[in-house]
């Protein structure tokens, strides 16, 4: 068995323990944050591209979006093909995310703090390569 693996299953329990108690003061957990920063980086989008991007299964997007939609993050409207549903930000979600993205922000820098900018560079380029 390879050591590597449970260290870094570990580690990213650690850091979504982390990023959710972030995220508890502005009523997200983890897993609805990610689909509110896809939105704002990718602007409105259909259930499938959501889930597809993200690597998540269909019915936890679709049930994380779900809840975000009942908390007043995102709406859906139709797209094209009227069986298709576009998910998209809410102007409040919008008006909250400089915050988030703020908090988020310091969250993730102090998470790398004790990495110099080579070494950052370097684990991103080492996990992109492990992702083929």
């Amino acid at each position: 068995m390879n050591p590597l693996f449970p260290l870094l299953f570990q580690y990213n329990r650690q850091l979504t323990i982390a990023l959710n108690e972030v995220l508890r003061p502005h009523g997200l957990f983890s897993a609805q944050w990610s689909i509110v920063y896809f939105l704002h980086r990718n602007g409105a989008q259909s259930l499938t591209q959501i889930w597809q991007t993200l690597s998540v299964e269909a019915p936890t997007v679709t049930r994380t979006v779900t809840r975000l939609e009942k908390l007043g993050w995102v709406m859906r409207v139709e797209g094209e093909d009227r069986r298709e549903k576009i998910i998209t930000l809410t102007p409040v979600a919008e008006d909250k995310l400089p915050a988030i993205k703020a908090a988020v922000r310091e969250f993730e820098q102090a998470a790398v703090a004790r990495l110099s900018k080579e070494e950052q560079a370097m684990l991103y380029q080492l996990v992109e390569k492990m992702k083929g």
